[in-house]
């Protein structure tokens, strides 16, 4: 599903969105924004999408946790880990996602909502893979890529 302007059409750098692609047996997405923290979260919007409706869906619970990397693409990885391990661990997942960028790593706020209250639309992914990983920034923004085992 795409939410805004495909990063690579040249459209003004404050857009944001995400969309996912088509892969064999697997789920590949993309997520761009003005900021890498807005790009983590369109990813992390861009997972949920890939396999449920969170339109509608209300939180009833919020998470804040801090998870470590020393690169982009680390942290990239260990937040999506993170929403995977949610939904496997607590049949949850994040429908509104704030993250704070910190030296060590990222601070993020997770607003949660139960997955059986969710339309079902897809697989769901069961881990995070490096294969074709790609997370970085330029004068258009922030565009990261990754590829979920489902």
């Amino acid at each position: 599903m795409m939410t805004a302007a495909d990063p690579t059409s040249g459209r003004d750098r404050a857009e944001r969105g995400h969309r996912a692609l088509p892969h064999t047996a697997d789920l590949r997405i993309e997520a761009w924004a003005p900021t890498r923290e807005g790009c983590l979260a369109e990813a992390v919007a861009a997972t949920v999408e890939a396999f449920a409706d969170p339109a509608g869906a209300r939180p009833s619970r919020e998470h804040l946790v801090e998870l470590g990397g020393a690169g982009a693409e680390d942290r990239l990885v260990a937040l999506l880990d993170e929403v995977v391990y949610r939904l496997d661990s607590a049949g949850e997942v994040p429908v509104a996602t704030e993250v704070t960028w910190l030296p060590e790593g990222l601070r993020v706020r997770l607003a949660m909502a139960d997955a059986a209250s969710l339309a079902v639309t897809g697989a769901v992914p069961k881990a995070v893979t490096w294969h074709r990983l790609e997370f970085g920034g330029g004068p258009s923004g922030w565009r990261c890529a990754v590829t979920l085992d489902v």
